[in-house]
């Protein structure tokens, strides 16, 4: 075996740890992942710094994932400091009203944003019949599907920002993609909801549609530092200043909130703490994947779009859709010879191939959906959600009675329309 080959180990090593020991024991996961983690990555930066002398790949992986994470952790923190009621209880109509709100709220503010903000009031508001599927229906829209029409809306979004992909892209060549596929998530979330709604005795759907608590909102400052970080994102130079302003702004906000919020939100730094390890070891050890893929691209042949659509989804369904997105879009590049790490040609390549870009970005975003694995917000809300004393269906479960009946008809749709 080449000594290419090998350093791909760690990588693979990481993510067949990542999707399969949670199946296996997923306590015993959460309190050892760390270990899954950094051992592999510590053997990559081994790898490069003393076997092959290239610590320059490393150092430029490691840069990408400080402005990655630093997007991540403060929207997470201050998203953390607002706490937000909404008036009434929610019937099946509301809830369909409030999902489309956050569908279109996560292209601003992250998925992960609007995620944070949005997920306990409405657990709250749909406490009278809360069922799995509230959740599993908020992760397929509001986590994933919904954050397509921006770099803020989704992580491997934002690293194609990052990486030269125009900010308005997504929104001038996808945007009927993602209609398509949030409405058919509402209606069908509706027809279950109504059935689900029916079902409970009268008395409580009276008491449910009587008029509540009006609508209150607090930690209204954190809404203007929301403002900072999406604006920051335009800023390229000087280095590193974008991720400062947002770590900046993560600080103020938790050092400014008040403690009644966060105790409201049940705010803790766990949920974030792991998708940082997570995509540290990530980011590392893709390094050679990526310097592979790149290498051998002559010896890739020809691929068309529907391989490139249901691999990026693939891989998305099993690891998650950062690094699957950065894999097929270098490998798509390589072989037209172009390379991902040039701006340039980044641009160049989606102008000659926009409809392969399209759907490498589609299924990235998508399919994240496929899975707890398939993006980090799934985590955070599956754990809310459980601290909020919902039992949630198991990483099996989650596949075959929610993801593949509810979200597969709608990407062959989208595949045969589109790609």
């Amino acid at each position: 075996m080449s000594a290419e080959l090998i350093s791909v180990l760690p990588f693979v090593i990481f993510i067949l740890s990542m999707a399969v020991v949670p199946l296996i024991n997923l306590g015993w996961w959460e309190k050892n992942y760390y270990y899954f983690s950094f051992i592999p990555a510590v053997i990559t930066i081994l790898f490069y710094f003393f076997v092959i002398n290239n610590s320059e790949k490393i150092f430029h992986s490691f840069f990408e994932y400080i402005s990655f994470i630093s997007l991540i952790f403060s929207l997470y923190v201050v998203a953390g400091g607002i706490f937000l009621k909404i008036k009434g209880k929610s019937t099946p109509l509301k809830n369909v009203l409030f999902l489309l709100i956050g569908s279109l709220l996560a292209n601003f503010i992250g998925t992960i944003g609007a995620s944070i903000i949005l997920i306990r009031p409405f657990i709250n508001s749909n406490k009278y019949h809360l069922k799995p599927y509230h959740i599993i229906f908020f992760i397929f829209s509001v986590c994933n599907i919904a954050g397509c029409l921006t770099p803020l809306g989704n992580p491997p979004l934002f690293i194609g920002f990052l990486k030269g992909v125009p900010f308005f892209w997504m929104l001038n060549n996808i945007f009927i993609v993602w209609v398509i596929c949030i409405l058919y998530l509402l209606v069908v979330f509706y027809a279950i909801d109504k059935l689900n709604y029916n079902k409970i005795g009268k008395s409580i759907r009276e008491q449910i549609e009587v008029k509540g608590e009006e609508f209150k909102i607090s930690g209204i400052s954190n809404i203007i530092l929301f403002l900072v970080i999406i604006f920051s994102v335009f800023l390229k130079e000087p280095v590193f200043l974008r991720d400062v302003i947002m770590l900046l702004c993560a600080v103020l906000s938790y050092k400014f909130t008040p403690k009644e919020i966060h105790s409201r939100n049940g705010f803790s730094f766990a949920p974030i703490r792991e998708v940082a390890i997570l995509f540290f070891a990530i980011f590392i050890t893709m390094v050679p994947v990526v310097s592979y893929l790149s290498d051998k691209h002559t010896e890739l042949g020809n691929i068309s779009t529907s391989l490139i659509y249901w691999l990026t989804g693939a891989m998305t369904s099993i690891l998650d859709n950062a690094p699957a997105y950065l894999n097929s879009l270098t490998f798509s590049m390589s072989v037209s010879g172009f390379s991902v790490n040039n701006p340039v040609e980044v641009a160049e390549f989606i102008n000659l191939n926009s409809v392969l870009f399209g759907a490498v970005t589609v299924s990235s975003v998508f399919f994240g959906a496929m899975t707890y694995l398939g993006n980090g917000p799934n985590f955070i809300i599956r754990a809310i959600a459980e601290n909020k004393g919902l039992k949630m269906p198991g990483f099996l479960r989650y596949i075959y009675a929610y993801s593949v009946p509810v979200l597969i008809p709608i990407f062959v749709l989208v595949w045969l329309l589109f790609f």
